[in-house]
Parts: structure tokens; C-alpha cells; sequence
């Protein structure tokens, strides 16, 4: 029986008639035949809730004690997507990083997935349940939570899915899957059908925050390939894998400096460092009458950078004039 990995993220259970909505998705899987694991984020704005609570009564929260009470946001998700399942008629159980385990090490904050124990999780599988597990987190080897950092979810389930050894991990998220830009930003941006594992870990690095680039290198590692889709009926979503793409270029970020005056638009793409689509984003921004106060040159990867007050209008003239010319790796 193949099993799928699912991963809902806090938008996508805000309240209860979201949370309803996707485990109404994770029952069509099961009806489908299949073994479902599901990972799951902290509610809405859950984690920014928490962190409030925490510097209210400390101004610098002790960093243990900090991800401690972090931890406790995806909890809630977990247990009470498991509610959810099982009023709809599917046994179901939520467990905890600790529980499974999932080991980690590093910095508090900023953990990083060492060893994802699967016993536990095929027996619950065994008895006919779908696992519900905390995303965002593990376990020391001292027992001490500790959080994965920003996208840990999206590193959690990745993780999973290749302990587990998933035929499918899908990664459901607010937006139909990897754009040339971010849609909430640039109304021309397109949806891309595949994404390589280079092109994603250079967009997530340089500011997408559709997955995280641990979550991409980890993936690219372990083989796993990540499809990221909304939880809309309709959405088709993007495949990261190995092989995506044309060579060409993949899409355009975004990243404001913090206290800085400016932020960088970024081109990604195998096509890059290019002189030529340098010149063209230039005539572009120039056009716009958007100033260009440098450019820098990576491993695939351009950035211009622009004034932060006109930086989404330079995002989109720089997306238009590149990404609708033919260069698209879609």
C-alpha cells in the first residue's frame, strides 16, 4: 500500500471550517487506498501569538524555555486535526515529535533533523489510522524540544517522507503551487508545472518563502519530491524534483533588508549570472523610472537592488520584462 505524506500549513487550518476542509482532503486520500501521514503547522497567527506571550513576561525568553512554549502551537494543530478526522469517520491520532521521535540537534530556533524513528508511526498506520504529527520540531538527545525555525513544517515533512520512504508528499500551502514571482505581489506571475532542486533552493534562499531552503537541500539529499499546491479543488501545484525546469530562468524574488533602504530583486536561473538579461532588467527598471543602486552576480542567481519604497513595482517590471519574454523555465 503506498503512503502519502500531507502537510497543511497555518493558514490552511486557521479556524474550524478550514481545518474541516483539509481533512476532508486527507480522507480522499485514505478513500483512495492509501496510507496517510500528515504534518501539521500552528494555527494562523499561533506562533506570533506565543512569542508575544513570551516577551511580555521576559525580554529575552531563555532560548530552551522559549521553544518549549513554541512547540505547543503545532500541538494544538495536531490534536485537534485528529478531532477533526475522526468526526468525519476517519481513526486518527496526532503525535508529537517526541513521541515518534524526531531527533535533532543544533540551536534552539534553528534546529536541524538528525534520525526520524518510524516505528511508532507504521504501527498506528498497522491499526488503521492516520498519524497526525507536530511539524516545526524534535527532540534532543537530552529530550529537550526543540524548533526546526522558519518553514520547519515544510522540513518536517520532508523528513518524514523520506523515513517513511512516501510514494507523495504534498505540501499544501496558500498559493497554487511555485510561481514566477509571488502572485500576491505580481499579477502576471505564472504558476511553474515542475522546479528543479537548484532553481527552488536558490529562490527559497533568496527570498521565496514557499518551501525553505533546508527543507529544498534536504529533499534534493533524501530523493524526495515535493509537490506544493493550495488547498483549492482546482489547484494543479508545481513538483520539485531533480529534473524540472528548461534551463532557463525560474522566477524573480523579493527580499527587503532589515533598516536598510533598499531590497534586492533577484532573477534564478540556470540562464544566470547573464549579461544580456542583465542589461534587459536595467532597461527595464529604467523604464519605470525605478534607480538602480547595484548589482550582484551569483551562482545562478541575479539581484538588482532598488529603492524598498518601489521595490514591488520593480519586482513586477523586472518579472514582465524577463519572465514574459521567453525565458521562463516553466
Amino acid at each position: 500500500m503506498s503512503l502519502i505524506v500531507q502537510k497543511f500549513g497555518g493558514s490552511s487550518l486557521a479556524d474550524a471550517e478550514k481545518l474541516l476542509h483539509a481533512a476532508h482532503i486527507t480522507k480522499e486520500a485514505r478513500d483512495a487506498g492509501g496510507d496517510v501521514v500528515v504534518v501539521v503547522s500552528a494555527q494562523g497567527d499561533t506562533t506570533d501569538e506565543l512569542l508575544e506571550k513570551a516577551h511580555a513576561v521576559s525580554p529575552e525568553p531563555p532560548l530552551r524555555e522559549l521553544d518549549a512554549l513554541l512547540a505547543t502551537g503545532e500541538q494544538i494543530s495536531a490534536a485537534l486535526f485528529a478531532m477533526a478526522l475522526q468526526s468525519i469517520g476517519i481513526p486518527a491520532v496526532s503525535l508529537s515529535a517526541w513521541q515518534i521521535p524526531v531527533r535533532a540537534d543544533g540551536m534552539c530556533g534553528d534546529a536541524r533533523i538528525t534520525l526520524v524513528g518510524s516505528a511508532r508511526i507504521r504501527q498506528e498506520l498497522d491499526a488503521g489510522r492516520v498519524v497526525v504529527v507536530t511539524g516545526f520540531q524534535g527532540v534532543s538527545d537530552a529530550w529537550n524540544v526543540m524548533t526546526l525555525g522558519r518553514g520547519g513544517s515544510d522540513y518536517s515533512a520532508v523528513a518524514l517522507a523520506a523515513a517513511l520512504d512516501a510514494a507523495r508528499c504534498v505540501i499544501y500551502t496558500d498559493v497554487d503551487g511555485v510561481c514566477t514571482a509571488d502572485p500576491r505581489l505580481c499579477p502576471t506571475a505564472r504558476r511553474l508545472d515542475r522546479v528543479s532542486y537548484e532553481d527552488m533552493y536558490a529562490l527559497a534562499s533568496a527570498g521565496a518563502q514557499v518551501l525553505h531552503d533546508k527543507c529544498v537541500r534536504l529533499a534534493a539529499e533524501k530523493g524526495v519530491e515535493p509537490e506544493v499546491r493550495s488547498c483549492a479543488p482546482e489547484s494543479v501545484g508545481t513538483r520539485v524534483s531533480g529534473n524540472g525546469g528548461s534551463g532557463g530562468v525560474a522566477g524573480v524574488t523579493l527580499r527587503d533588508a532589515p533598516d536598510e533602504a533598499f531590497s534586492a530583486v533577484t532573477l534564478v536561473g540556470a540562464a544566470l549570472p547573464s549579461l544580456r538579461l542583465e542589461k534587459r532588467a536595467i532597461a527595464a527598471l529604467e523604464t519605470a523610472g525605478i534607480a538602480v543602486h547595484g548589482v550582484e552576480a551569483g551562482e545562478r542567481t541575479l539581484s538588482l537592488h532598488v529603492p524598498r519604497e518601489r521595490s514591488r513595482e520593480a519586482l513586477c517590471a523586472v518579472h514582465d520584462a524577463v519572465l514574459l519574454a521567453g525565458e521562463t523555465n516553466g
